[in-house]
């Protein structure tokens, strides 16, 4: 069971702030943390991996070099080998010329049962690069996973929906996206920490070891662009209400109906 999961090196949410006159992030200070929804993805591929009764679980990235303390992070998990897609040409890209650029890495890696993704990125929130990948790749997707289990020759899975969830069964090869809800990551042990760092396969690709088309990837295949990012303005300050529950609802209902909201 070869396995490939794509994995993001992202700013830390919790910290992000944005300068207000060139309307970019402020990375300075702000620490880098592997995509959490990825983590899952992870978790999801070494679970499936031992399901199996063996195989290879491949992470890939595409980020600058500093992304490889994330691969390493993963590979500290269980991961077998970690792929990191480095060059200056894939900069500015886009979710289409991310996933561009991703499908000629798959491509170059050849043989693969199956490839799992999280559903988005945090500092991102489309959830578009999975689904673009399998598209690119010509091959099933099922997104918002939950659980997945081998069966009837490929993969019986539920999926969450807006009404509830949905089981189906998945030809391999497939890729998948999938939930903070799927399972709980595993804790890196010391013996994984030391092995990601001296043992296991760590490489880094550039558009020319992939192949990929200038046009198809960076800004020149990105058909979407950032113009401006900007944090609101403050709207006012807040008003807090205090004293007797009767008085304070009375007080809440009077300020609703002043403003016009009921």
């Amino acid at each position: 069971m070869n396995i490939i999961v794509t994995v993001k090196q992202v700013p830390d949410t919790n910290d992000v702030r944005i300068d207000p006159t060139t309307g970019t992030l402020i990375r300075e200070g702000v620490p880098s943390i592997v995509n959490p929804e990825d983590r899952h993805a992870v978790e999801l591929a070494l679970e499936l991996r031992e399901a199996a009764g063996g195989g290879r679980v491949t992470v890939i990235s595409m980020g600058p070099p500093q992304a490889e303390v994330a691969l390493r992070e993963v590979l500290a998990m269980g991961a077998d080998e970690a792929i990191l897609l480095s060059d200056r040409a894939f900069a500015g890209a886009d979710t289409l010329a991310t996933a561009s650029a991703l499908s000629y890495a798959i491509k170059k890696i050849g043989n693969f049962d199956l490839i799992i993704c999280g559903r988005q990125a945090i500092d991102g929130d489309t959830a578009q690069v999975g689904p673009q990948l399998a598209e690119f790749l010509q091959i099933p997707q099922v997104t918002y996973v939950l659980t997945a289990r081998f069966s009837y020759g490929g993969l019986l899975i539920e999926r969450q929906t807006d009404s509830g969830t949905q089981r189906l069964t998945a030809p391999l090869p497939a890729l998948l996206t999938c939930l903070k809800e799927t399972n709980v990551p595993r804790i890196p042990t010391l013996p994984g920490c030391i092995g990601a760092y001296r043992e296991k396969t760590f490489t880094v690709w550039s558009a020319k070891d992939i192949a990929a088309p200038a046009e198809q990837i960076g800004l020149k295949g990105s058909p979407t662009q950032v113009r401006r990012t900007f944090t609101p303005a403050p709207k006012g300050e807040g008003r807090i209400l205090t004293g007797e529950p009767a008085a304070t609802v009375r007080q809440t209902l009077d300020i609703l109906l002043e403003k016009g909201l009921i």
